[in-house]
Order: structure tokens, then sequence, then C-alpha cells
């Protein structure tokens, strides 16, 4: 028998490559407008230059403000130990857990984390007195600092 001694698993012929998983759903709906970064749900003006902005951010204020924002125990929603470190940490790891690898969404770098549905999930809990201690900062710095690098 010409056979004897061969691989008995056939190679070759099933073994395709799929370069998309669209090509398994071949007929799913179109939706691109819910990627990130299109400029269809961008709300700044399309001249926005963030890098631009950025760089006009004065670093060692902003560091100021929020070291003194960490320890200024506020009473609405008291420090731990007298610090909010805790919390903020918080606030990122679950930003960031936010990122889902089946579509490139959500995760730390949108600042997503104060929208509907993330801001309402069980595990954020909470989280809002973070955002809600950021914003005197953010209101302060504008678009010169994210919503994500604050996070």
């Amino acid at each position: 028998m010409e056979s004897t001694g061969k691989c008995p698993v056939m190679h070759g012929g099933a073994t395709t490559t799929i370069s998309s998983n669209t090509e398994w759903w071949p007929n799913a709906l179109n939706l691109d407008i819910l990627h990130q970064h299109d400029a269809k749900t961008d709300p700044m003006d399309e001249n926005f230059d963030y890098r631009q902005e950025l760089q006009k951010l004065d670093v060692a204020a902003l560091k100021a403000d929020m070291h003194s924002l960490m320890t200024d125990s506020q009473s609405w929603w008291p420090a731990d130990w007298g610090h909010y470190g805790g919390l903020m940490i918080r606030m990122a790891w679950h930003a960031a857990g936010s990122y889902r690898i089946a579509d490139g969404r959500g995760g730390a770098g949108t600042g997503n984390q104060r929208f509907s549905p993330l801001n309402s999930w069980p595990d954020n809990v909470n989280l809002d007195k973070a955002r809600r201690l950021l914003w005197p900062i953010k209101k302060k710095y504008g678009n010169k600092v994210s919503w994500a690098d604050l996070f």
C-alpha cells in the first residue's frame, strides 16, 4: 500500500484562513457609527486638535490641583483615611476593565465610564463620586485635559 507510513490526518482541503470575523456573519448590521474616533460621534469641532490643547496645559498646576483634591475630604463623600487615592485607583481600574476585545470598544482611553450603560453597571457603584470630585478640575482646564486623562 502506498499510504502506509503516511500521516492519517488530511491536510490542505479544509484549512483556510479567515481574515476577519465579518466573514462568519456576512449579513450583519454595519455598526461603523459605534466605532470610536468616528467623525459622526465626535462632539468636538472638526478643527479641534487635542495635542495642541494639551501643549497649552500647565501640567504643574494640574498636578497641584490633583494633589489638593486627593486630600481635601468632602462632607458629601468623605475620603477613606483622609485620601481619595483608593477611589481614584478603583475608577481607573474599572475604566480599563470596560475594554472589550471582541469589538475594541470601551477601555480607559475614552472616558466613556461617565456615560450609560457603563456608569450604571453594578461594578461601578459610587464611581460617580470620583467623577464629581474631578468635575471642578475638568471645568477649570476645559478641553486642555480629557476625561480619559483625568481618569
